[in-house]
């Protein structure tokens, strides 16, 4: 028969429960879909990312991924009768250029003089001028392929791009922020790696301020 002092021992050598403490929901909502922007955001963002991070090392160091590049002359003659009123036959002498020469930039100036019509076509890594002679029609086109590394470079800056690659830069620096903003939120989350995880942010904000203070000229 089991005395009530036994009952007792028995009762007391039983661990108490841990009291249980509830996450409010908005935590945890918060916390799945920072997680779930922050890992599918990474992703889709990955390859342009990759390709702004290593074309900053190439414009960093351009001397030594880039090498003198010599300029290819062209020489012709173009209707006679486009160069009494050049203006109204831009068309034609861009489509001319475009058809003989094989430049496919975009046109960034066309200039007429009282002797001479000058213009110019830019793109990445990519240069053409152009002088047309009014009296004779003559012209000399001089044209620089810049390699590669000045493609990528001027895809970086965004430079004689185009609007469709703006909006491309645009939308990657949109996407860094989100990954970056949606990595500082999970942070609050990882209780254990917080205060860590908030000494190393301070730590890199003030080195780079520091680098800037007395480096930068």
């Amino acid at each position: 028969m089991t005395t009530t002092s036994s009952l007792e021992n028995k009762s007391a050598a039983v661990p108490a429960k841990a009291p249980v403490h509830h996450v409010p929901l908005w935590k945890r909502k918060t916390a799945h879909w920072s997680r779930w922007l922050h890992t599918y955001l990474s992703m889709v963002s990955f390859t342009i990312l990759l390709f702004f991070a290593l074309t900053g090392i190439t414009l960093n160091h351009q001397a030594a991924f880039t090498g003198e590049v010599k300029p290819h002359r062209f020489t012709g003659t173009l209707n006679m009768n486009w160069m009494s009123a050049p203006a109204s036959k831009k068309d034609d002498i861009v489509a001319a250029f475009r058809h003989r020469h094989g430049v496919k930039a975009d046109l960034s100036d066309f200039r007429v003089d009282d002797d001479q019509v000058q213009i110019s076509f830019k793109g990445p890594g990519y240069a053409a001028d152009g002088f047309i002679e009014r009296k004779t029609g003559k012209y000399e086109l001089m044209e620089s392929r810049l390699g590669f590394v000045a493609v990528v470079n001027d895809l970086h800056k965004g430079r004689d791009t185009g609007k469709v690659w703006s909006g491309v830069i645009d939308a990657s620096a949109a996407l860094m922020t989100f990954v970056s903003l949606t990595g500082l939120v999970l942070i609050f989350f990882l209780h254990k790696k917080l205060r860590a995880g908030m000494i190393a942010l301070a730590i890199g904000t003030v080195l780079c301020y520091i680098v800037y203070l007395i480096w930068v000229p």
